[in-house]
């Protein structure tokens, strides 16, 4: 195992000589061979390890036992320990259990406490992980199964080494391990598949089911590695990214293979959401469906986020993000960041002279009685446009100019004394365009906060 290991270590590169490994040991076999089999090494590799454990207290004195049994054996190597503990809230305790230690782990390392993280994840595991995660529908995303190496530094040195392989080590050199009590509830899908499952399949169908079973989750993971990397040429075209939301062209998303369009959806979610925990095959169909209707409207929810079709744009935005109303006294001359975007709105006053811009963003200063205020839109406002006789509602102007429902909530709008004089992309009202006697003229731009 020491030899497969080392192995490993160099042709993946997961660990470098003279590193600070932070090793997570839970008490159990696997984590106890990782943290014997890394010590036996240091010599050599000059690693310097610390033993890492966290305790939730889920199963009470057998958790502090677990927290002892770790304390014993650091002390025995000669190794520093870190321990930590947090109580977790109800819900899916497994997975909270796991955000949090990955979460004091990332803490560690972001910190500059170690270099690496270790955990004793094993072929056993990948291959039970697949098996799991394939019964539940997943793509070759989810068919990766575990990673060697995730960002941040967190590595798997055992994941080629299987469980029998760990429990000879560890018989040979007399180790001793805890075992979880809650390994044996078979309530937990996953204990059932190591438990039943799996040895069924082997036994009934494929004797080496596990090798293939990893053997796929490689297969997998060269796939998603060619995509991570394609995936910032294939979403330029298609895909606009903001702080809270990503915007999708319709008609650039359909142009692409279905594969292609399956993964730039995917990649808009994760980049919105943060990652893509419940998000399967059916919901990247349905954004999928969505998109590719005739006509350019509707709604649907998938975990976490709210997709919006309008014309031939289809939004991605966290579920339950809504923009505030705004409303402001502006300052002329002035600077306004506007609250929602990466522009500002600029006032300046200049003279007819010096004003070479007519498109349509001057005012008639010598007209405008009274402060300025800046809003964004409210249903029901309307304006007379400069060249129109009568008021237009701006919902009737934004159906013109094809403007995404989402855009408009937060469309700038200009008024004094409650009437509108100004608003993005349609310009002054008829009443206040300078003419050629004008003394000084507002020019209203809007420009984008790095030219600011």
């Amino acid at each position: 195992m020491l030899k497969r290991l080392e192995a490993a270590l160099r042709n993946g590169q997961l660990l470098e000589r003279g590193q600070r490994v932070g090793v997570a040991v839970s008490g159990g076999a696997d984590s106890i061979a990782l943290l014997s089999a890394l010590h036996e090494m240091s010599p050599q590799w000059r690693f310097q390890l610390t033993v890492l454990h966290v305790n939730h207290g889920l199963r009470g004195a057998e958790s502090d036992g677990d927290e002892q049994f770790v304390r014993e054996t650091a002390a025995e190597m000669g190794l520093s320990v870190l321990m930590h503990r947090q109580v977790l809230e109800s819900g899916n305790l497994e997975q909270a259990a796991r955000d949090s230690r990955y979460s004091w782990f990332r803490e560690l390392l972001t910190g500059g406490q170690l270099d690496r993280v270790a955990t004793g994840h094993t072929s056993s595991d990948q291959a039970e992980t697949v098996l799991f995660r394939f019964l539940r529908g997943a793509g070759t995303a989810g068919l990766a199964g575990i990673r060697r190496a995730i960002s941040g530094g967190i590595v798997r040195p055992l994941l080629a080494i299987s469980r029998e392989e760990v429990r000879h080590y560890l018989s040979t050199h007399g180790l001793a391990w805890r075992e979880d009590s809650s390994n044996g509830d078979i309530r937990f899908a996953r204990n059932r598949i190591r438990r039943e499952l799996l040895p069924d399949l082997t036994r009934d169908w494929n004797p080496a089911l596990a090798q293939v079973l990893n053997q796929t989750a490689e297969w997998a993971r060269a796939e998603e590695e060619y995509w991570e990397a394609e995936m910032p040429r294939f979403s330029a075209g298609c895909v606009r990214f903001g702080r809270d939301a990503a915007v999708i062209s319709c008609p650039a998303l359909a142009a692409l293979p279905v594969a292609a369009a399956r993964r730039v959806v995917r990649f808009a979610i994760s980049h919105v959401k943060g990652d893509l925990r419940q998000v399967d095959f059916p919901h990247v169909e349905r954004i999928l469906d969505l998109a590719g209707r005739p006509k350019g409207e509707g709604r649907l929810q998938i975990p976490g986020l709210n997709a919006q079709r309008s014309f031939d744009w289809l939004r991605l935005a966290k579920t339950g993000a809504v923009a505030p109303n705004y409303r402001r006294i502006l300052e002329v001359p002035g600077d306004v960041r506007l609250p929602a975007g990466d522009t500002t709105l600029r006032l300046e006053l200049k003279s007819t002279d010096s004003v070479y811009n007519t498109s349509g963003h001057q005012l008639d200063w010598g007209l405008v009685s009274g402060s300025l205020e800046l809003r964004n839109w409210r249903p029901g406002d309307q304006y007379r446009q400069a060249g129109h006789t009568s008021e237009i509602k701006l919902k009737y102007l934004f159906q013109k100019a094809r403007i995404p429902a989402w855009e408009r909530r937060q469309w700038p709008v200009i008024t004094v004394a409650n009437s509108i004089v100004w608003t993005r992309e349609f310009g002054p009202a008829a009443g206040l365009v300078p003419s050629v006697d004008a003394r000084a003229v507002l020019w209203v731009r809007e420009i984008p906060n790095q030219n600011v």
